[in-house]
């Protein structure tokens, strides 16, 4: 069973502690992503004058954002690696195939060689009896 960690962040200006099962180092990730976002709002003319409940939704509406465009990204990224998954299935079937028309070429090749052979002799044998 994992262990549930405790940290104290600052977030805003204010101490909280956090808890889950991540580690410490994550729970000061996700503050620091929090300041981030807060640092970047605050740079915004007329934030600064907006209620504290604004203030909350647009934060909470530019994680929101940021969340939807990094699952658009990873549903992105999926597909890709599906496509190429699929095209080395392709290329892994298709190097199969032509390995296995290697292999009968080679076939045909030493049974032609061989055939050369067996009417070879018998061309020799033609022009003795011929001679004689």
């Amino acid at each position: 069973m994992a262990v549930k960690n405790t940290a104290q962040v600052v977030i805003g200006g204010k101490i909280i502690t956090l808890g889950g099962y991540e580690s410490e180092e994550y729970l000061q990730k996700v503050a620091a992503y929090m300041n981030g976002k807060i640092s970047e709002l605050s740079r915004l003319q007329g934030y600064s004058r907006q209620p504290m409940e604004t203030k909350h939704t647009l934060l909470s509406l530019n994680i929101a954002d940021d969340y939807f465009k990094a699952k658009k990204q990873v549903e992105m990224f999926e597909q890709d690696i599906q496509l190429k998954d699929q095209e080395m299935y392709n290329l892994k079937h298709e190097l199969i195939t032509l390995r296995m028309q290697i292999e009968d070429a080679k076939k045909s090749e030493q049974q032609a060689f061989e055939q050369k052979k067996m009417l070879e002799g018998e061309l020799a044998q033609l022009e003795k009896k011929q001679k004689n």
